[in-house]
């Protein structure tokens, strides 16, 4: 399984950390944003990292892989790969994420959720809705990066993170980023 040091070190050689003052898919501001997509356009980071997320939760008896479209797609898929099990994802369906494309969660299937980077756990949080309004048993929650300096909680679920970051982030009204006249990234897929 690969170390804090050498998933942040990934990171870093791949361009994903970045500074500088930007707006959080949350509608918080940042001076860091971590671009996951720099990491995961290559496979084999991918996979590799994805093998050592499956690795965590290997004990677990995981029947179903479950992600958040778009970064959970592709997580999803390589630790579903890892673990040997089926790997579905959430989509957004009028404004709320939802099973669609025929997948099915059955009643106490057990379901690990994967999440790419996490700050304030929201979207994670919306899969977990699904995967208990299906039925599903959540096992654990394996993230990339969680950003939240260990705030997240998933009313006890165990998370696990490849690699923990504490990340400033501010409301909007008390950024100081704002207030030094810095522009303003917006980064992500998401609108707000």
């Amino acid at each position: 399984m690969m170390t804090q040091e050498e998933v942040k070190q990934l990171f870093i050689e791949t361009g994903a950390i970045l500074e500088g003052h930007f707006l959080l898919t949350s509608g918080l501001h940042s001076p860091m944003y971590v671009e996951k997509f720099q990491v995961l356009q290559h496979p084999k980071h991918t996979e590799k990292l994805c093998q050592s997320m499956a690795e965590m939760f290997a004990d677990d008896n995981v029947e179903v892989v479950v992600g958040p479209v778009t970064g959970g797609i592709l997580l999803a898929h390589e630790v579903g790969k890892a673990l040997g099990t089926r790997a579905i994802f959430t989509e957004r369906e009028n404004g709320k994420m939802a099973l669609r494309r025929g997948f099915q969660i059955k009643p106490g299937e057990r379901v690990l959720l994967v999440e790419d980077i996490v700050t304030t756990g929201g979207s994670i949080q919306e899969v977990l809705d699904v995967v208990i309004e299906k039925g599903g048993v959540p096992v654990g929650i394996g993230m990339l990066v969680d950003r939240s300096g260990g705030k997240v909680n998933f009313g006890g679920v165990p998370h696990k993170a490849l690699l923990n970051l504490t990340v400033t982030t501010y409301d909007p009204a008390d950024c100081p980023l704002c207030k030094q006249g810095l522009e303003m990234t917006k980064r992500g897929s998401r609108k707000l």
